[in-house]
């Protein structure tokens, strides 16, 4: 099973026309991101300091279906695919079973301000993730 983030829809998150607004589903895949890299066992400060940082660096997000305030979002993570020095997570939000966003970001591993290769050990981690 994997790892879930949850949260009630507050009303600060939510536009003028009563759903939440666009920018939230990021913070909450962000939010899930958390759990998702512990549940790998990938503490993140040991990844920084074996030179393997990881920084969002592209983002995507299709919408099937509004969250409103009052609702309460689960956000799972699933890996889409693995590379030498990137992974791309796929975070699926939804209300109950109904599907209302697909983020997925694509975390590049830096050091020194360069992509730099996964180490083998997080690479296996990720590749059975």
């Amino acid at each position: 099973m994997p790892e879930v983030w949850s949260s009630p829809v507050r009303y600060v998150e939510c536009d003028q026309q009563g759903v939440v607004f666009n920018a939230h589903y990021l913070t909450w895949a962000d939010e899930a991101s958390n759990g998702w890299w512990a549940s790998l066992g990938l503490d993140w400060d040991e990844l920084v300091a074996r030179g393997a940082d990881p920084v969002v660096k592209a983002s995507s997000l299709e919408w099937t279906s509004s969250a409103r305030w009052g609702d309460t979002v689960a956000v799972d993570a699933e890996i889409e695919k693995v590379g030498r020095t990137s992974v791309t997570v796929r975070f699926t939000v939804r209300v109950g079973e109904r599907v209302c966003c697909v983020v997925r970001n694509t975390y590049v591993s830096v050091a020194d301000g360069r992509a730099n290769p996964w180490p083998d050990d997080v690479r296996a981690r990720l590749s059975e993730g």
